[in-house]
């Protein structure tokens, strides 16, 4: 009997060891497979890939803004942000620095559609948000605001954002309200009060660059919002609006 339960002990420590080893060897295995995210910021984007791939992660350029403070070619934010804890292979999204703002805005007030497009393509810049809206007084097709404003300074993406005269006057029984998000709210104002709509009080919101969620989230990197730009409207986009609507901005302060 005494016997019997002696190895009864024995199998039982067996069986503790076993389990304890199992549990450490399932430990290594996961958090030898995890990684601290480093910090990417001032890096080439060439020294950042070669760091990436040293940790086993995946690295991609997510979009590129200028900057005073940053040189040309260096990394400017990442995410996830440094000291993150993430698996290997995780994806990681950086903004490109373009350096400072060295080409000058153009002034395409006044032009057709396509000849601003043309001209904001061939400065180097790309084309942002566009929006039509109901314009009495100039052709359809027309530019009547743009944004950044011709010969801006201290611009943060090399993007321009147009609002084109659209067919048909300011007098109409409704319209579609266009995307006005990414004017300044000076231009957009005009713009709503001229088609013939009404203009309500204007709300304000502080925009900063967005906190950086725990590893696992989809947020991606994002560069300030210059202050008086619409970042919100209500009606929203395609809604279809007559000159009884109000129509209300949000504004980044």
């Amino acid at each position: 009997m005494i016997r019997f339960f002696r190895l009864a002990l024995v199998v039982l420590v067996l069986c503790v060891v076993a389990l304890l080893s199992a549990l450490t060897t399932m430990h290594f295995a996961i958090h030898g497979a995890e990684v601290p995210v480093p910090d990417f910021r001032g890096l080439t984007v060439a020294e950042a890939m070669r760091k990436a791939a040293a940790l086993d992660l995946n690295l991609s350029i997510d979009n590129r803004f200028y900057s005073a403070e940053m040189p040309s070619g260096r990394v400017l934010t990442q995410y996830p942000a440094s000291g993150t804890v993430v698996r290997r292979e995780w994806h990681v999204r950086v903004t490109q620095s373009l350096g400072p703002q060295r080409m000058a805005i153009p002034n395409v007030l006044g032009q057709q559609e396509r000849a601003a497009t043309i001209s904001i393509r061939r400065g180097g810049l790309d084309l942002g948000n566009l929006a039509h809206m109901p314009y009495a007084g100039v052709a359809a097709g027309t530019v009547i605001a743009q944004n950044p404003a011709p010969d801006a300074e201290g611009v943060e993406r090399p993007t321009m954002s147009l609002l084109v005269a659209d067919s048909g006057g300011a007098k109409t029984d409704g319209m579609v309200m266009p995307d006005l998000t990414g004017q300044m709210f000076a231009t957009a104002a005009f713009a709503v009060t001229h088609a013939g709509l009404k203009l309500a009080p204007p709300l304000d919101m502080a925009v900063s660059i967005a906190p950086v969620s725990p590893a696992g989230g989809t947020q991606t990197p994002s560069a300030p919002i210059p202050v008086g730009t619409v970042v919100g409207q209500n009606p929203a986009a395609g809604h279809l609006v007559d000159a009884e609507t109000p129509v209300q901005l949000t504004v980044a302060r």
